[in-house]
């Protein structure tokens, strides 16, 4: 094939790709299905691999290339990004109308463009005229303390809804120039919001507050694959020359119709009204849709339309005076606590939940709403019987947020239970934390969702043993579950119950083809495969068993490092915190949880029982040297051959340990290209520096 026909193939399958990433994140009218989009991705994959040189950081392969950052560097604004000065009635916003008129010549005409207020965070997007035919996105930044942002470009870079490119032809239609600087907010999506709290959940971290930080510490992530993993989207709203941060088109109006044009995501929910009655009229009409939107809103913003009385407005010391957010109620209600339920999630966190009088809020009628813990009930100083104030904003999952102290107070006390509802086992609670757990790994209220972790991809990687099929093992059909669930995995989902065929992770190595067979849309074969699935399990190295028994704080690395240490399920059972905090980066949090995990005497008598049903559970034996026995290593920069998993991989089987910092205790720092500040400050305390070839040279002695 010729270079010229390679490349032709190159830029049409970009342009293809392009096109449909453009109709599915900005146009939500995907006209391919995910296998024939990876279709397309895979053959420009290919292409690129055998022609490394017609790779350009645009091109859609490149959305998740960034490596690791080291920190952010800080970069100023063109122009500050300040916040807006609030209306909160209808009262407050005729006022403003009022000082806008006062503050233009004569009887000037005045036009308002009408605005959701997204809940998220702010970005600035600088794009530059490429090398080839268009624009291309140059810098992403965070709003910072308004003069100063963040540079996250290569987080930036992962949302879908954000272009690479921009062509020349679109730039023309949108009547824009080559360089130009684009403003908009950052959201979590409600479905992106709850999913990663449920994976926060099993990893056994907490859970973030509501999907606006959600999104912020998305963004401020250092590794742009996380940030790729979790959906966010982005809205434009401003657009701005590249220099001197002045509003690039005549009007508020013609620049989000620009900015469509070249391919943005723009709210739809936009309006230009000529007085503060058609605003009035816009918010009315706007409030009700907050439940229905998918993302969180918590206002509308309103703005002069006209760049030129915009300029004549100005700014006092904090806020344009030609704009104004209006700020939505809080969505919120009052009823009564009729009692409060005790809630068993994946990883065994007891959550209390509120049995509420229903009462509408929002479009929803709220009947349940969370108590996160005891700490918060005396916080609260909530009885049964109360009257309570219910909200639903920011937040998702509705919430108690105080007591109507006005009303009758219950007499009831809220007991926080110190065994498990669900099996009774003892409750735990680590030193430093509000919750409280159950432990037991087979306890029935979290078996569901532990057989599907358990047998996921990456765990025991058994095929067939999804949702349905754990549902139809544990006897449960469910039905519709309420909206107001408080999450998935804790949720207590309406079933039709059938005698369980598992009771236990150990039950599902005693299934028989005749029991999976009687299953609903199970037949012959498939019921071989699964079986067929599940003995192939068995030979799962010790760092996949220990990841699928769900001890908390336990994730893939934590995984491998316990099993690498121990060889054997056995002598890790057998092991001391002492003894636990001795493995490489395995401190006294994660030390006293694994002890906790395999004192318990369910846990004890269940690996017991995968032990003599045939798992192997023994370290995947690797061949390794002592050549870099007692050597901290710290990686930076982009190595010319390595990946970072790779050298790190490395050095560990050699041995050595890496670390994510320099300190005066790192005996090599290991720099590639673009090295950032740890380069820095391993060059300040005097620590070696070696490039990819010195480390190779290190490396010589662990040559397999």
């Amino acid at each position: 094939m010729s270079k010229g026909s390679v490349e032709e193939q190159v830029k049409e399958l970009r342009e293809q790709l392009e096109h449909h990433e453009h109709l599915y994140y900005v146009m939500d009218t995907p006209e391919l299905t995910d296998g024939q989009y990876d279709s397309l991705m895979n053959r420009l994959k290919a292409l690129e691999a055998e022609h490394p040189e017609m790779v350009t950081s645009d091109s859609p392969t490149q959305r998740v290339g960034g490596k690791p950052a080291d920190g952010f560097q800080k970069v100023k604004h063109s122009r500050p990004m300040l916040s807006l000065d609030n209306a909160y009635n209808e009262e407050d916003l005729r006022a403003w109308d009022v000082r806008v008129r006062g503050g233009l010549p004569g009887t000037e005409a005045v036009a308002y463009t009408c605005e959701l207020k997204l809940d998220g965070l702010s970005l600035a997007l600088h794009y530059r005229g490429a090398s080839h035919d268009g624009s291309q996105l140059e810098r992403g930044l965070t709003r910072g303390d308004g003069t100063t942002g963040e540079d996250v470009t290569s987080n930036v870079r992962t949302i879908r809804s954000i272009p690479l490119t921009i062509s020349a032809a679109k730039l023309k239609a949108a009547g824009l120039p080559m360089e130009f600087e684009v403003r908009g907010e950052c959201v979590m999506p409600h479905a992106a919001f709850l999913k990663m709290n449920e994976e926060f959940e099993a990893a056994g971290l907490a859970a973030k507050a509501n999907p606006r930080n959600a999104a912020a510490g998305t963004i401020r992530t250092l590794e742009p694959n996380i940030v790729a993993q979790r959906r966010l989207d982005f809205y434009a709203y401003f657009l701005l020359q590249a220099e001197g941060g002045e509003m690039l088109l005549g009007s508020q109006s013609e620049a989000l119709t620009a900015l469509g044009k070249a391919g943005m995501r723009v709210n739809p929910q936009v309006a230009t009204v000529d007085s503060i009655d058609g605003v009035w009229e816009f918010i009315q009409r706007c409030e009700p849709l907050r439940d229905s939107l998918g993302y969180e809103i918590d206002g509308i913003v309103i703005k002069v339309d006209k760049a030129a009385q915009q300029r004549r407005l100005g700014f006092t010391g904090k806020a344009p005076r030609w704009a104004i957010a209006y700020k939505f109620a809080a969505r919120a209600g009052v009823t009564k606590l009729e009692g409060v339920a005790f809630q068993v999630g994946r990883t065994g966190k007891v959550t209390p939940v509120a049995q509420l009088s229903p009462v509408f809020i929002g479009g929803t009628t709220v009947k349940r709403a969370t108590l996160h813990n005891p700490d918060e009930i005396v916080r609260l100083g909530v009885r049964i019987g109360d009257f309570v104030s219910v909200e639903r904003g920011g937040d998702v999952i509705p919430k108690i947020t105080g007591v109507v102290l006005e009303k009758p107070r219950g007499t009831q006390e809220i007991v926080f239970p110190e065994c498990c509802p669900a099996c009774g086992s003892a409750l735990v609670k680590e030193e430093g934390e509000v919750d409280w757990r159950c432990v037991n790994a087979s306890c029935p209220a979290r078996l569901r969702e532990e057989l599907i972790h358990f047998g996921a991809r990456g765990v025991m990687n058994i095929e067939g043993l999804g949702d349905a099929m754990v549902g139809q093992l544990l006897g449960q059909v469910e039905d519709a579950v309420d909206e107001t669930d408080i999450e998935k995995e804790e949720a207590a989902a309406p079933v039709t119950v059938r005698e369980p065929l598992v009771r236990s992770i150990a039950d599902l190595y005693r299934l028989t083809k005749e029991q999976l067979v009687g299953l609903e849309r199970v037949g012959d074969k498939s019921a071989q495969a699964l079986l067929d699935e599940i003995a192939k399990s068995k030979k799962a190295p010790l760092s996949r068993v220990l990841l699928g028994l769900g001890i908390r704080h336990v994730g893939q690395r934590t995984a491998e490092l316990l099993a690498s240490h121990f060889g054997a399920i056995e002598p890790l059972m057998g092991a001391t915190q002492d003894e636990l905090v001795q493995v490489n980066e395995i401190g006294p949090i994660v030390a006293a949880t694994v002890h906790d995990f395999f004192a318990q005497e369910q846990n004890q008598a269940l690996v017991k029982e995968l032990l003599e049903i045939g798992l192997e559970m023994k370290a995947e034996k690797r061949v390794t040297t002592t050549v870099l026995e007692g050597l901290t290593f710290v990686l930076t920069g982009t190595l010319p051959t390595l990946t970072r998993e790779i050298a790190k991989e490395k050095i560990e089987a050699a041995g050595g340990r890496v670390s994510g910092s320099v300190s005066k205790k790192t005996d090599y720092v290991v720099a590639g290209e673009d090295a950032g500040s740890k380069l820095e400050k391993a060059e300040s305390l005097g620590v070696k520096v070696v490039d990819e070839a010195g480390l190779l040279e290190l490396l010589e002695g662990a040559k397999e």
